[in-house]
């Protein structure tokens, strides 16, 4: 459960991760962006790997949980993300009725991707859509800071809500694993320890 718990935190760390990348550079890590998107589908799934297609899909969100927990030069705008998106998943509890809407608008995108892989345009669009019509009128509001330039392009902006919106999936997923914010600041060495093992076993196989 702990490490269920570890891989759903990482998730959360890479999705925010590819958004200061795409706010700060215009452009993000594809793989990574892949495994996130992916998981936003994945509403039913065995597994915390399952989610992430194994721990190798959230092998960035892994680095970035170590190194910024640990490390000596946090990246605060990424962390108070990170704490707004687990305040929004909270918001997001509360109101059944956005979450049972968000389900049927992510069904119903399954014969989309049939046709379009999930870093398609159309794809990202849609997500996007589902991330302001469900979640931007929820409290907090997620403030992503960047380079204007960047966020100013509709096509990045979409990319940017389609991966907040797979933020908030880790975060619920990494709620019902018994995750709590509080767990953040008095536990987060040990969540580090398991991030590392889990980093150096993704590196073992290749």
């Amino acid at each position: 459960m702990k490490e269920s718990r570890v891989l759903a935190l990482a998730g959360v760390f890479q999705a925010l991760s590819l958004v200061r990348e795409l706010a700060r550079e215009g452009d993000c890590d594809p793989e990574a962006m892949g495994a996130s998107l992916a998981s936003v589908f994945k509403l039913e799934s065995a597994s915390a790997a399952d989610v992430f297609g194994g721990n190798r899909g959230v092998r960035r969100g892994l680095r970035v949980l170590v190194e910024q927990v640990e490390g000596n030069d946090r990246d605060l705008p990424l962390f108070h993300m990170l704490i707004n998106v687990m305040k929004l998943e909270r918001s997001l509890a509360a109101h059944p009725d956005i979450n049972r809407q968000l389900g049927e608008g992510l069904t119903g995108m399954q014969r989309q991707l049939q046709h379009f892989p999930l870093t398609h345009p159309t794809i990202i669009a849609r997500l996007a859509d589902l991330y302001s019509t469900n979640l931007s009128g929820l409290k907090p509001r997620i403030t992503v800071v960047g380079n204007p330039l960047y966020l100013r392009q509709p096509v990045q902006a979409q990319r940017v809500r389609a991966l907040l919106l797979a933020a908030v999936r880790a975060a619920v997923l990494w709620r019902q694993l018994g995750g709590r914010r509080r767990h953040l600041l008095f536990r987060s060495k040990r969540e580090v320890m398991i991030a590392r093992g889990m980093l150096t076993g993704v590196a073992l196989r290749g």
